[in-house]
C-alpha cells in the first residue's frame, strides 16, 4: 500500500516517524506501508531461523526486521522478511541505534522475501533489481502461493535462479543442502 504522502529523500525518510507503529518501506521516494504478514509467512520464517540455527549459524548474524538501504532510480529502504549477515555486517551493526545497513557497509549473505499476495511484482522483478545491485550473493524468493522457493545466485554480475518444488530438498550456495524440501517448507507446519 503506497501512502499518499509528497516524495521524500531517503533523509527525510531515516527521520520520518507519524507516531504510529506502522513499518514503512522507501521505494522511489514514497512511503510504502509494509502489509501485516499471513500466519504462513511468519511460520515459514520462523522455520528457517530455527532451520539456520541447526545448522550452526549464530544468532545474531540472523535478522528479522532489519532495513536494508538499496539502490533504483533512487535510494530506497527495504525490509526483507529475514537476512543473514556475515561476521562483518555484524560487526559493523554492534551497536547500532537502528538496525538499518546502509549502502557503504557490506551486504547481507542472504535475503529472504516470502511472498504475499500483493507483493509478487515486488519480490519477483523490484527487489531482484535492487538485491542485485547491491551484491547481494543470495536472494531466496518463498512463495506460498505459486508453490516454489526460487533461489538466486550471484553470479559473474547477475543473478542465477534455481527452482524447488515438491519433495526437493532445498540447496542454497551458501549454506548447502538444507534439511527441508520445498513441500515442508511452504506448508510450514500447517497441514
Amino acid at each position: 500500500m503506497i501512502t499518499s504522502t509528497p516524495k521524500m529523500t531517503y533523509e527525510e525518510f531515516l527521520k520520518f516517524d507519524d507516531g504510529t507503529e506502522y513499518l514503512y518501506e522507501l521505494e522511489n521516494g514514497e512511503l510504502v506501508q509494509v502489509a501485516s504478514e499471513s500466519e504462513i509467512n511468519h511460520r515459514i520464517v520462523m522455520l528457517l531461523v530455527a532451520e539456520f540455527l541447526k545448522m550452526g549459524i549464530p544468532f545474531y548474524r540472523l535478522r528479522i526486521g532489519s532495513e536494508l538501504v538499496v539502490s533504483s532510480r533512487m535510494i530506497g529502504v527495504r525490509i526483507p522478511d529475514l537476512m543473514m549477515f556475515s561476521e562483518e555486517l555484524a560487526s559493523a551493526m554492534r551497536g547500532a541505534k537502528r538496525s538499518l545497513i546502509t549502502l557503504d557497509m557490506p551486504p547481507p549473505m542472504l535475503v529472504v522475501e516470502v511472498v504475499s499476495p500483493d507483493s509478487e511484482k515486488r519480490d519477483y522483478r523490484y527487489k531482484r533489481a535492487e538485491y542485485a545491485a547491491r551484491w547481494i550473493p543470495e536472494y531466496w524468493i518463498i512463495d506460498p502461493i505459486a508453490e516454489k522457493v526460487t533461489i538466486l545466485e550471484w553470479i559473474e554480475g547477475m543473478y542465477e535462479e534455481k527452482v524447488f518444488q515438491g519433495n526437493k530438498t532445498i540447496v542454497s550456495p551458501q549454506l548447502g543442502s538444507l534439511s527441508l524440501t520445498a513441500n515442508e517448507l511452504l506448508k510450514a507446519g500447517g497441514e
